[in-house]
């Protein structure tokens, strides 16, 4: 069965930005949509997300599809990193995805983000895992630099859409669609 995970940003819940109109849009297309609704987002450790999707995610495999929001998509990488090296998956799509994030404002937000800063991921074995990697980012992100889409184009080969004005493509920044979203999974389904 098809299947899509959401995982959502930091401060943020199932329920906001772009995730119930994508959830909606993607069950039109017989998907099975699970929106995780991670522990302690105001706080998030890597440890205990990664924990929260091994309880909550069972039979990944090639029908299986990723879409991350932000610190979201460094919870996905690392959930990837624990399963077997076998795996393969459907496709990821990192939105406003980060490996850096030099414009925190608080001491409290730089010490949060330390360990997601400074763990290594394992990006070549994620990379076998499936043919289809996209990082969406907005040429006015506020937290993600623009430089970090060549880290993700060199770790994993993603294909890069840049998006004009959507900021950290959050409720800040009015965005409550993603169209590009769903262009991407259907052209992955022909």
């Amino acid at each position: 069965m098809k299947k899509v995970i959401l995982v959502h940003r930091w401060e943020g819940n199932p329920n906001n930005c772009w995730f119930p109109w994508l959830k909606k849009e993607l069950e039109k297309m017989k998907f099975k949509v699970t929106a995780l609704k991670m522990p302690n987002p105001e706080e998030p450790k890597i440890k205990k997300w990664v924990e929260f999707m091994q309880k909550n995610i069972k039979n990944v495999d090639q029908e299986t599809y990723f879409v991350g929001h932000s610190i979201g998509c460094q919870t996905i990488m690392r959930y990837l990193e624990t399963l077997d090296g076998k795996t393969k998956i459907g496709g990821l799509i990192f939105v406003a995805g980060f490996f850096n994030l030099p414009n925190l404002e608080t001491e409290e937000e730089r010490e949060i983000a330390k360990s997601w800063l400074e763990t290594k991921i394992n990006t070549d074995k994620i990379k076998l895992m499936t043919n289809h990697i996209v990082a969406i980012f907005s040429d006015n992100d506020p937290f993600v630099p623009l430089e970090d889409t060549k880290l993700f184009k060199k770790r994993f080969n993603a294909e890069i859409i840049i998006k004009k004005n959507k900021g950290h493509f959050s409720d800040d920044a009015g965005i409550i669609k993603l169209p590009v979203v769903i262009e991407q999974i259907k052209k992955w389904q022909t």
